[in-house]
C-alpha cells in the first residue's frame, strides 16, 4: 500500500492507543517492544531511555514497523511500515513529556534519566480490523 496514509487512519493514529514497535538486530534477531507513540506531522515519534539497548539498533535508516492496537477492540489494528528518519536526545525532555501526557495527563514523572527520540518515516501501511482488511479511502 501507499505511504499516503488515508484521514480515518491519521485520526485513529492520533488517540493514545497500544502499540509495538518492532525492528530487526544486526544480528538478525527480530526484536518488539511495547510502546507510547504519537503521530507527528506524517512521521511517528517514539521516545526511550537512553540506557536502553535497543537504541544500539535504532538508528537512522533502520527499517521498523509499528503495529497499533484499538485500545477498544484490539483486533482492529493499523500497522505502518518504515525506518528510523531522525534520532536526537530530547534534552529538556519535551517529547517524552508530551507522550507521558497524552498517554497519562501527567508530565513523565522519572526527570533523572536522559531520553532519546526517534521519528519513523512510514513508507506503506496494512489496517486490519476484525476479520479483515480495514477498507481505509486513500486521501485524495
Amino acid at each position: 500500500m501507499s505511504s499516503a496514509l488515508p484521514a480515518e487512519a491519521i485520526e485513529f493514529l492520533r488517540r493514545p492507543q497500544h502499540a509495538v514497535i518492532g525492528w530487526t538486530g544486526k544480528d538478525g534477531r527480530p526484536f518488539t517492544v511495547a510502546t507510547w507513540y504519537d503521530w507527528d506531522d506524517g512521521a511517528i515519534l517514539v521516545n526511550m531511555d537512553a540506557r536502553r539497548r535497543r537504541l544500539a539498533w535504532l538508528e537512522v535508516g533502520v527499517p521498523v514497523s509499528l503495529t497499533v492496537l484499538d485500545a477498544d477492540n484490539w483486533y482492529r489494528q493499523l500497522s505502518l511500515y518504515g525506518r528510523i528518519a531522525h534520532v536526537a536526545d530530547d534534552l529538556e525532555l519535551a517529547e517524552i513529556d508530551r507522550l507521558a501526557r497524552r498517554y497519562s495527563g501527567q508530565p513523565f514523572r522519572n526527570r533523572s534519566s536522559a531520553r532519546v527520540s526517534a521519528w519513523m518515516a512510514i513508507d506503506s501501511w496494512h489496517g486490519w480490523a476484525d476479520t479483515g482488511p480495514w477498507n481505509l479511502e486513500p486521501t485524495p
